[in-house]
């Protein structure tokens, strides 16, 4: 019995025999055999990626650029050529990768200099394949800086040169320089009006364009803003594209469009394009109906919508039931399913990661800012517990979107006392932050302040469990943002706290490390780092304990600071931590044996700023307290030193705080 070989021949017969025939038609002198040659291999390539990958395995993308290239060939074999290429892009990103290695990209990009339309849309076509895959060479297209201006000039040519650029610009624009370089060459006048065209393929990348320019950058979205389609403004037509009647993809990008202009402040965020159009059309895109990805595109942009705006965090809370439905994002997919459901099933696992982490974002912007939205949002059901889970979900993206709402929520001291306690959240948050990367550091760091907080119960355990080390350790690093978590954590944990906890942050964190960051260049660590120190010099006994081991080096350090040229929020809380010095029993000493320090705060008590002579003055009212031992002596002193003139002066001040402060100090000296 004879074996069926049609199956390898079927397998065989294009690779190797057609294949060959292909390459030696296109290496023939007869250039009418050639462009029917390159018609036939166009034909056999569409649609076969096998075939694709054996005809660039045998070299033809090299004679294909060589046709493209002779200015002096056919312009029907040129563009035969180049939508050949373009067919080939459309194959696997192996294929992409293999045309880019192979110089295509700078060919094409340097034909569409050519008077031939079709010849050009060829070009446009097989490069908007090559920049639009996941391969695409982005930086390919700014290399030569006359590229993006002649695309720009060309695009109102034909419908294919309109979609084929705007893909490829909206694909191409990654960066602020991009942004700039595409604003500069006349973006928003050349792509404005594409946004009313009456054809879809060329409207929605157009509209594409538009979002990428926009997106954090307050210059173009200003640009935009105050741009004008047919002497309608840009922004209305933005707010028609949002419209029921118009496709899902363009009201998500319409939508989108507005946000990112509300968000670099070319819109106002009670401008009723944003609260009436572009808010409402990302909360029903958040609905059940809705395509998963189209549901977790709402959801993320909305919560970048809503981040800093109280007003519209609190109109969303309430809008169609947001809450509800985000939490439903939380339990999917459902655990329910059927033998006939299991294809979904397993589109729906896939996606169900960006949908949790998408509903977590939302929940955090929902709740920065406003105590009743934080209650409706813990008290939505298990909620908290999906929090807690997502700290430790596989996926990065999810247990970041979970430690953000996290930090949200624990802006709440109500939650801080109930809600946090119930659910331990400090050990999936401590174990979380052992082997983080600095953006999770960052923000779950940022969650550890509010955690330390006097009257969090969280505060003993994290102590328990190592949190100073970690604390301590952050202030090491070289980002600025987890330095001022680390000391801002350690501030909050030395408010109030025992003389034990006292010494083991100073132990941990060690005096050149805390001296190191008094003259940090980020004035906000600088602030918390006054703010610790403060922190650690309040109660006499622990006062005079901590001056008396490291007396000598604060006060170098504290004269350094009010030497400097730094800031009246900075010398005012230097100035407290001296307050604090001089309500001590022996610290006081330190500074009573330093003129240099007593004069300076008697300057500061006739500065022209009231914060730092209320500061100056409470100093002094410290050292001169009539009840403590040695007054009298310190008293004497500071009336040799004019003090006691310069408060008499200070009793026609009209500020009602310092003199106060003043009256009070003189009611001391006897």
């Amino acid at each position: 019995m004879l074996m069926d070989t049609s199956d390898m021949i079927c397998d065989t017969y294009p690779g190797e025999m057609i294949g060959r025939e292909y390459m030696e038609n296109l290496y023939g002198e007869d250039m009418d055999r050639v462009l029917h040659s390159v018609v036939k291999l166009k034909n056999a390539v569409i649609g076969n990626n096998k075939q694709k990958f054996h005809m660039m395995s045998l070299g033809v993308v090299g004679r294909l650029l060589e046709f493209i290239q002779n200015e002096r060939a056919a312009v029907g074999l040129r563009t035969e050529s180049a939508i050949v290429l373009g067919s080939l892009a459309k194959g696997s990103q192996a294929n992409v990768k293999r045309l880019v290695d192979s110089g295509v990209v700078p060919i094409l990009l340097q034909c569409l200099n050519n008077s031939n339309l079709k010849f050009v849309e060829g070009c446009l076509r097989c490069l908007r394949s090559i920049f639009t895959s996941q391969a695409a060479p982005v930086e390919l297209l700014y290399t030569d800086p006359g590229v993006v201006p002649h695309m720009l000039d060309i695009v109102s040519q034909s419908p294919t040169t309109q979609e084929c650029i705007c893909s490829i610009l909206a694909q191409c624009c990654k960066t602020s320089e991009h942004q700039g370089l595409l604003y500069s060459n006349g973006v928003i006048e050349s792509l404005a009006p594409l946004l009313a065209s009456k054809m879809y393929k060329v409207q929605m990348p157009a509209l594409r364009v538009f979002c990428v320019i926009t997106y954090t950058n307050q210059i173009v979205s200003s640009a935009v803003a105050s741009a004008t389609v047919s002497e309608r403004p840009l922004p209305d037509l933005l707010v028609e594209l949002c419209l029921r009647d118009k496709s899902v993809e363009m009201q998500m990008s319409s939508a989108k469009c507005l946000t990112y202009m509300c968000r670099a402040n070319a819109l106002s965020s009670q401008d009723s394009k944003i609260v009436y159009k572009a808010l409402p059309t990302l909360i029903r895109m958040c609905k059940k109906d809705r395509r998963l990805e189209e549901r977790v595109e709402g959801a993320e942009t909305l919560a970048y919508l809503i981040e800093v705006d109280l007003e519209l965090q609190r109109i969303a809370s309430y809008s169609d039931h947001l809450i509800p439905t985000l939490s439903e994002f939380l339990r999917y997919p459902s655990t329910q399913t059927t033998v006939m459901d299991l294809k979904r099933l397993d589109y729906d696992m896939k996606h169900s990661y960006e949908l949790r982490a998408a509903a977590l974002m939302a929940f955090a912007s929902l709740g920065a800012n406003d105590e009743d939205i934080r209650k409706k949002i813990i008290e939505t059901e298990n909620l908290m517990d999906h929090v807690v889970c997502g700290l430790s979900d596989p996926v990065i993206r999810v247990r970041l979107a979970a430690v953000r709402c996290l930090h949200s929520l624990s802006r709440s001291v109500q939650q801080l006392r109930t809600s946090f306690q119930d659910h331990a959240v400090w050990k999936p948050l401590m174990k979380l932050l052992q082997n983080a990367d600095d953006d999770m550091l960052t923000v779950a760091s940022s969650t550890l302040c509010n955690l330390l907080l006097e009257f969090s119960p969280s505060k003993e355990p994290m102590l328990e469990s190592g949190a100073v080390d970690l604390l301590c350790d952050l202030t090491k690093r070289d980002d600025p943002a987890l330095r001022l978590n680390g000391i801002w954590a350690l501030m909050n944990m030395a408010f109030q706290a025992e003389q034990k906890v006292k010494s083991q942050i100073l132990v941990a964190l060690g005096t050149d490390q805390l001296f190191k960051l008094l003259s940090d260049p980020d004035v906000n660590v600088l602030m918390k780092t006054l703010g610790l120190l403060r922190n650690l010099l309040s109660n006499k006994p622990h006062i005079d304990h901590i001056m008396g081991m490291h007396g000598q080096q604060i006060m170098q350090a504290i004269v350094l600071i009010l030497e400097g040229e730094h800031t009246i929020e900075v010398k005012e809380q230097t100035l407290c931590i001296l307050a604090n010095i001089s309500d001590g029993t022996t610290a006081k000493d330190f500074i009573m044996a330093n003129d240099d320090v007593l004069k300076k705060i008697t300057n500061y008590m006739i500065h022209a700023n009231v914060r730092l002579q209320i500061a100056a003055t409470f100093c002094i009212s410290n050292l001169v307290w009539n009840e403590e031992e040695g007054a009298l002596e310190r008293q004497m002193k500071l009336r040799d030193m004019g003090v006691q003139k310069l408060l008499q002066q200070l009793l026609s001040s009209s500020d009602t705080v310092l003199f106060d402060k003043v009256k009070t100090a003189l009611q001391q000296f006897t």
